[in-house]
């Protein structure tokens, strides 16, 4: 059978030296055994994908609320998207696909209830007590909110993995940065997970808008990158059926955007003379990344999909309800932290009652905090 050992040479032959060894990470905050069979980054995926934080995604708005329909991406499915590309960069950059994979599965496990309204919502709520990033409060997830181990608080994940969560989208000087060297450069891994995020949500929040009737295709016509994906079907493209048509206009997008991804890393790698971990810690600019003129082509479309898909009144309605549940639920908890469940009540009690409200709320699904308003503000519903 396969030991450890086997893992770290099979790594040791495959990735490149700029990549992310296993048997080179900084560790646990606690320490653990090693196990015999699998590497680090193998059982912080495990760990993540076992937790309670990941598998309410599935319940947790991307673009949609999940009572719009059941063909809409959640929180999850764009998440399991996202590790797929990230592994597919990572395979033909010669880099961790274990850890780029558990990167992209833990990215978004610290989002709340109805997507980035109920992020809003939250920060609002807590402005004078830090406020609410869901990228900081992922790290809270991950290092005290599950508990699932007799022996420390959370996950225990490696530090390069808790890093590339801290690193993900996250401004300079950022406080929940500092135990992670905020002057080191991403791992090539996690900016391969950020690219594969972004390449994800432009490419299905397209598919689910046309599905949703929020675009025509015909709106598509003049947005180059869309122009181009379409181009890359052929010339059967107007005899496809519709739903064919949509996803292969995603499909074509990212195969555009990945390899070009690929691509211009390599020639980033290439011209920066990147033979090493510290030649990517020490790098003054991101290694990962698409080529200018196709970088412009999706901000291009990103600017179209947040003018006619994300400010579209439906979606707009749904968002500003979203807000208005998570900040009436927020405002009910605080001024009455007697409502919390008894594990929270005690949370109130040692860190303060914003911050275990803050929590309770974050860590809601989208249906569960619908619910949770009518058995607080509906008098005939049951509490």
């Amino acid at each position: 059978m396969d030991g450890r050992s086997v893992v770290e040479e099979r790594e040791e032959a495959a990735l490149a030296p700029y990549a992310m060894r296993g048997r080179e990470s900084r560790g646990r905050g606690f320490p653990e055994a090693e196990h015999p069979h699998r590497g680090p980054y193998q059982r912080d995926r495990d760990r993540v994908v076992h937790c309670t934080a990941f598998r309410r995604m599935a319940y947790k708005t991307q673009v949609f609320v999940n009572h719009e329909g059941d063909h809409y991406r959640s929180r999850l499915t764009h998440t399991i998207e996202v590790s797929q590309i990230a592994r597919s960069l990572a395979r033909a950059l010669r880099l961790s696909e274990d850890l780029a994979e558990v990167l992209a599965l833990v990215h978004d496990i610290g989002h709340p209830p109805f997507g980035h309204s109920g992020e809003e919502a939250l920060d609002e709520e807590m402005r004078g007590n830090g406020g609410f990033n869901h990228n900081r409060h992922a790290l809270r997830v991950v290092e005290r909110l599950e508990q699932r181990y007799p022996a420390f608080p959370g996950l225990n994940l490696s530090y390069e993995v808790r890093e590339g969560i801290a690193k993900h989208s996250a401004a300079a000087g950022a406080p929940h940065m500092a135990p992670f060297h905020p002057e080191e450069a991403p791992l090539l891994e996690a900016q391969a997970a950020d690219l594969a995020d972004s390449i994800a949500y432009d490419s299905h929040d397209v598919e689910d808008a046309l599905n949703a009737g929020l675009l025509d295709e015909e709106e598509l016509r003049g947005v180059g990158l869309f122009d181009e994906a379409r181009s890359r079907v052929g010339e059967e493209w107007g005899s496809l059926e519709p739903g064919v048509r949509r996803y292969q206009l995603k499909r074509s997008v990212i195969d555009l955007l990945v390899t070009d991804a690929i691509e211009e890393t390599g020639r980033r790698l290439a011209a920066a003379g990147v033979g090493s971990l510290a030649d990517v810690r020490s790098a003054r600019a991101p290694l990962v990344g698409l080529s200018p003129p196709v970088a412009e082509a999706k901000r291009a479309g990103e600017r179209f999909l947040r003018d006619r898909v994300y400010r579209h009144h439906r979606v707009a309605r749904m968002a500003k309800k979203a807000k208005r549940f998570v900040a009436e639920l927020f405002q009910a908890f605080r001024a009455d932290p007697g409502q919390l469940p008894p594990k929270y009540r005690k949370r109130a009690e040692a860190e303060g009652t914003p911050q275990a409200v803050c929590d309770y709320i974050a860590g809601m699904t989208d249906r569960f905090a619908q619910d949770e308003w009518l058995r607080l503000f509906q008098p005939f519903e049951r509490v």
